[in-house]
Formats: C-alpha cells, structure tokens, sequence
C-alpha cells in the first residue's frame, strides 16, 4: 500500500486530503509543521503532499533540501497561486503544483500521474500514442492521466492492434487470434461489438476515431 505524507498547517484541510486518500486505497499521515516533517521523514513515503507556508518555514526550502538526498515524489498543495510561484515550486524540485481552493478529485489524478512517473521503468513495457498510454506489464490503459476499465477482451483487442501498428489487421485474422485461440467460436457481430465498446472507452469523438481505425472491406488498424 502506498504511503503518503501530508505536510500542511491548516488541521481541516490535512485531515479531509487524509480522510479522501484514505477511501483511494493509500495511507496517509499528517504533520502541520517543518519540524514535525522532518522528523516522520525517518519513515519511507512513496508520495510528499507539501504546503509553501509553513509555521516554522518554507516548503519551498524543504522541497531543496530534500532534492539533495532524496527523489521521493512532492506534490505543493499551497495558496501561492500565480506563475511565479509555479515556477519557483518547479525550480525547487517539486513534481506537481496544484493551487488551493483544489477539487479532491484532481488531487487524486494528479497523484496517480506522479506516483506512476516515479515508478522504476525497468521490467515495464509502455507504450504511448497521442493522449493513449498503455502498461503493458500491469495491463493497465489511460487517456491523458485517467486509467480506462477495459473487459479483458478489450483489452487483447486493443494490444494486438497496437503491436500490429502499421499493418492491416483482417477481420479473420483479429477473430482468429482473440477468439479461436481459447477454442470459441464467434461471428463477426461479436467483433463490431466489442470494436464498438473499445471506441466507447478510448475515442474523443466516434465518428473520427484516432487509434481504432476500420480498412473498410478488410479490418482494423491502429492508429494513422
């Protein structure tokens, strides 16, 4: 489990992040001062949600000192709200810089962008096109920063189309690899349904799909 650290002065704002990180599946701890930072810093964390002004300093001193010793992700969470600020949290060190008032929701994706940047990328498999990134090795897919639910035959019908890009995939051959291979058979109303939710996850706008093209007459490729 993902354990996360919340370093932020006002109470009520740390303890809602805490409490909604908490329904996400992570753990999390606050403290509500540099020295009370420093100190559960002892303790490993996958993630830093760290606030500018704090009683006792400034996050922005404490995002430099922890680049000199450590890559853990941080994340400001602060009422600095204008470009320079921005920049000056980035030149810091910092991996994300979201401005307060914050919808939790984002607070969430943004960590999830963060959290899977991080990640060591050996012994992973990504792939990405345009706004579609795929995780090979987790079998997980996103647009942009949101992760996409597909079936699990979704899922083989969009790899097999990505690790065949370029090529023409008939619509035989798609049936045949996803299907005959588990000794079922289908008709070709089976493949234009499960293309159909594939498009439905995946595409911005069906009529002019992106990533799921149809050869008319023949099949299915991926991509331009």
């Amino acid at each position: 489990m993902q354990k996360i650290l919340i370093i932020e002065d006002d109470i009520i704002i740390a303890g809602g992040v805490k409490v909604f990180l908490e329904s996400k599946g992570y753990t999390a701890d606050c403290v509500y001062n540099i020295s009370e930072a420093r100190e559960s810093l002892k303790q490993s964390y996958q993630l830093l949600i760290l606030d500018c002004n704090l009683p006792d300093g400034s996050g922005l001193d404490l995002c430099r000192e922890l680049r000199k010793v450590s890559n853990v992700p941080i994340i400001f969470l602060t009422a600095l709200d204008t470009e320079q600020d921005m920049i000056e949290g980035f030149r810091a060190g910092c991996d994300d810089y979201i401005a307060k008032p914050f919808s939790v929701e984002l607070l969430n994706q943004r960590i999830m962008a963060v959290l899977r940047r991080s990640e060591p990328n050996q012994d992973r498999e990504l792939f990405c096109y345009e706004e579609l990134s795929i995780d090979f090795g987790r079998m997980q897919v996103y647009i942009g920063e949101n992760p996409v639910k597909l079936s699990n035959t979704e899922y083989k019908l969009l790899e097999l189309l990505v690790r065949n890009q370029g090529q023409v995939m008939t619509r035989d051959s798609i049936m045949e690899r996803i299907w005959d291979c588990d000794g079922n058979y289908v008709d070709e109303n089976t493949l234009n349904v499960h293309i159909r939710r594939l498009r439905q996850k995946i595409e911005r706008d069906l009529k002019n799909p992106k990533y799921i093209i149809t050869v008319f007459g023949i099949g299915y490729t991926f991509g331009e």
